[in-house]
């Protein structure tokens, strides 16, 4: 498959309810290893967040998270998923980043807390060492070909480092002196996380947007796509929640908010929070969520 052809079917938005992201790109990266034959290297640090995007991720479904394993990405080191612990796992990943120095793709989930030196979030303790989550991602960041922020913690500080930040959270993007690749969203949508990796295999890195974000999945706002536009074109706005019409009145800040979440949909492709009857809250934003607060309350007419 050539580049423009994926950049087109991750977008395509007239190829039906069955069309999804997730039932090609196993099979075009089984035919890209025919003739690659490697695997894309990750190194994978949670750190300050709530575990929700690799909670999300193991929900993908074809490719479902084994096959995701075997198939696309070589994960060399994760402290959320690998079996190893103590300073056996951080042996693994001082291997990995000597060895593959250049090489390997760094996911970042969560945000860095900065004050007092990063004391808040410890990412590996063992008798006489501690590694905090700046210490980890300011080594391994400038190490890396590429770096994926995942989750709008990690993309840009989020929840944890909304008011009043008392660990002085931050994105990856601030502690870093490099282009990072934000994947944002609380949580973030399996397909954008695949669908990000895949590229990053088969074609390098993708087109970003003004945020950083890929432009395959962040290119246009929720607000663009809602099943419920024509509500809103017409000027029919929901009274409460659970009513059918445009849910602007109801605080949903889809109009701001770059994100293809209407028809790519979450829990195996047949929900999302619209659909769900509760409004968008912004998740995917840069100053969420303190830019979307207070919930349920209408966006400013101007």
């Amino acid at each position: 498959m050539q580049k423009e052809d994926y950049i087109k079917r991750c977008q395509d938005l007239a190829a039906g309810p069955q069309f999804q992201l997730s039932n090609y790109v196993l099979s075009e990266v089984r035919e890209y290893k025919k003739s690659k034959s490697r695997k894309l290297p990750v190194i994978w640090l949670e750190t300050s967040d709530s575990g929700d995007n690799n909670i999300a991720f193991m929900n993908t479904t074809y490719p479902y998270l084994g096959q995701v394993f075997t198939d696309l990405i070589d994960l060399l080191y994760s402290n959320t998923f690998m079996a190893a612990q103590g300073q056996d796992a951080l042996n693994i990943l001082e291997q990995a980043a000597v060895k593959l120095r250049g090489k390997f793709t760094l996911v970042v989930e969560g945000a860095i807390p900065l004050k007092d030196n990063g004391l808040y979030t410890i990412i590996a303790h063992t008798e006489d060492y501690k590694l905090t989550a700046l210490e980890a991602v300011t080594w391994l960041g400038p190490l890396a070909e590429y770096v994926i922020a995942l989750g709008t913690c990690a993309s840009f500080g989020g929840i944890s480092a909304a008011r009043p930040n008392i660990t002085g959270s931050v994105g990856v993007r601030k502690v870093l002196n490099r282009e990072v690749i934000n994947v944002s969203g609380c949580p973030i949508n399996p397909d954008w996380f695949v669908g990000t990796l895949a590229h990053l295999l088969m074609y390098g890195q993708p087109e970003l947007d003004n945020l950083g974000r890929p432009t395959l999945f962040y290119g246009f706002t929720v607000h663009r796509h809602c099943q419920r536009r024509s509500y809103f074109d017409q000027g029919q706005f929901a009274e409460k929640l659970g009513d059918i019409e445009c849910m602007f009145s109801q605080g949903c800040v889809g109009p701001r908010t770059g994100a293809d979440c209407p028809y790519r949909q979450w829990i195996n492709h047949v929900n999302w929070p619209v659909k769900a009857n509760t409004p968008c809250i912004g998740c995917t934003n840069e100053d969420f969520p303190d830019g979307s607060s207070p919930f349920f309350t209408p966006l400013p007419e101007k």
